[in-house]
């Protein structure tokens, strides 16, 4: 996916980094704003599909990094639960001032209450989805048990959290327990999804429960059968991604649609790779090349659309004529192929001087059709209109415009 490493500072000046995926193609329909979990980093494979699914839906997706995490600065020991709340704002702000600000807010396990706690204040999200995410914020406390007494007494300790060793203070305890969930969700007045594996043993799918039973409509709820909290197969994370950008689809509101006039197509290649995007008045396309040339194999390759184009006016134009000519006329199937081949020169092609480029058509006709009816299909397919241009050599007139 086309991607932009971007770092904006937070309320203390620290900077954090991120990553903006953008769609394939075209301008992003609308932002999102990714909260990673508890100790994650925006690197998490599973975030990848996730971020994957919202730029096929067209949207432009921000992941970052907590303060003291990953590649963003400053020390975990001294943050908590309202310096996440705040570096979420603060990237809401940096999206609002240097692109648009974020219709759709998304929370992984305390991420998600991240965002249920800062969503219900920021005017332009439109809709909030959670995964495996806690109720109440101090639900992640029973992951300190061991290290949680020596916090209390001695005011700090090492934690080991998912096999890694993390600096604590006591203040992240207290910013825990004092924070207020009253009306938190209750009064969010965003659509929410709810997303949870009944198979969590970090965050119960009780918690799945309880946002649900709080918040008002509109809400849903879709089971994460056989997952486990960090979505580490494939399959989980991409079957949550799918999930949530279909369901965010609904609620965005889209700007003005990039179109290209009637009969005037635009094709477009960035800096980088082959993968180019088509707008053919109200339609967008991907044209890319495989990987075996240094492409990345996401649309068909050129000839791929000249053989499209060829094939559907075969297949329209015969639908035309059948329906008109009132023949029965089931289905039309045409596969094609493009080959390079020898130029005849006398009767050994082995000897030609040079090649020509071949296009074969195989038709399948299907319908109660007589054998006269059949013939004159076949004949009928010659007629089409992108066959008739392909075989009178259109002149192609190129100039730069700037």
């Amino acid at each position: 996916m086309r991607f932009k490493k971007v770092s904006f500072k937070n309320t203390n000046g620290q900077e954090l980094s991120g990553r903006l995926d953008f769609p394939l193609i075209g301008k992003p329909k609308a932002y999102v704003l990714f909260a990673h979990c508890f100790t994650c980093s925006k690197n998490l494979k599973s975030v990848d599909h996730i971020s994957h699914a919202f730029t096929q839906q067209g949207m432009a997706i921000l992941r970052f990094d907590f303060t003291g995490l990953g590649q963003s600065k400053g020390d975990f020991s001294d943050t908590n639960f309202s310096s996440n709340l705040s570096d979420l704002e603060d990237a809401y702000a940096f999206l609002e001032e240097h692109y648009e600000a974020p219709q759709i807010m998304v929370g992984h396990s305390l991420g998600g209450a991240a965002v249920l706690h800062v969503s219900g204040a920021l005017a332009n999200v439109r809709a909030v989805a959670t995964i495996g995410a806690p109720s109440t914020p101090e639900h992640v406390t029973h992951l300190l048990d061991n290290g949680r007494k020596n916090l209390e007494e001695k005011g700090e300790a090492d934690v080991n959290i998912g096999g890694r060793t993390f600096k604590m203070k006591k203040q992240f305890l207290e910013d825990l327990e004092s924070k207020e969930r009253n009306g938190v969700i209750k009064n969010l007045g965003k659509s929410l999804l709810i997303i949870h594996s009944p198979q969590d043993n970090i965050v119960g799918i009780e918690n799945a429960q309880e946002i649900y039973m709080e918040a008002m409509h509109p809400k849903s709820f879709v089971s994460l059968d056989g997952a486990d909290h960090l979505m580490s197969k494939e399959e989980d994370a991409k079957y949550a991604g799918s999930i949530i950008s279909g369901w965010a689809s609904r609620y965005i509101e889209v700007s003005a649609k990039e179109e290209s006039p009637e009969g005037e197509v635009l094709t477009r290649v960035g800096e980088k790779g082959y993968t180019t995007e088509i707008i053919s008045g109200r339609h967008q396309l991907i044209a890319d090349e495989p990987p075996s040339v240094g492409g990345d194999d996401y649309g068909p390759t050129p000839y791929g659309y000249l053989l499209s184009g060829l094939g559907a006016c075969t297949a329209m134009t015969l639908r035309m004529y059948a329906d008109h000519k009132g023949i029965d006329l089931k289905e039309v199937e045409v596969k094609l192929t493009h080959d390079k081949v020898h130029k005849q020169d006398g009767e050994n092609s082995e000897s030609s001087k040079g090649k020509i480029d071949q296009i074969k058509r195989k038709i399948k006709l299907t319908g109660d059709l007589t054998d006269e009816q059949r013939k004159r299909l076949i004949e009928i397919a010659d007629r089409c209109p992108v066959h008739k241009t392909l075989e009178g050599k259109p002149e192609i007139l190129t100039e730069e415009v700037k």
